[in-house]
């Protein structure tokens, strides 16, 4: 099931529940994470959301891709899986 999507060009301000109710519109949000600098604790400007089943991720990528979210225009896709980069 690929119910799991990539959220770029968040705003770096943006909170993981205003990430939650903004998606929601597109069906039940499961999981939400904005992934945040080590060092810092700052956004890195994208995250993941994830939906109750497929149809709602493309549901939510339909309505939510390329439109508004705090000034920002939002980029939309299913997500792929993580590839090792061997940093470590």
């Amino acid at each position: 099931m690929d119910a799991k999507l990539y959220v770029g060009n968040l705003p770096y301000g943006a909170a993981e529940e205003d990430l939650q109710r903004h998606f929601a519109a597109a069906g039940t949000v499961t999981s939400v994470a904005i992934v945040k600098d080590r060092s810092s604790g700052r956004s890195k400007g994208f995250g993941f959301v994830e939906m109750s089943s497929e149809a709602e991720a493309n549901q939510a990528i339909a309505l939510l891709d390329g439109k508004d979210f705090q000034g920002r225009m939002l980029k939309i896709s299913i997500a792929r899986p993580r590839e090792d980069s061997g940093r470590r």
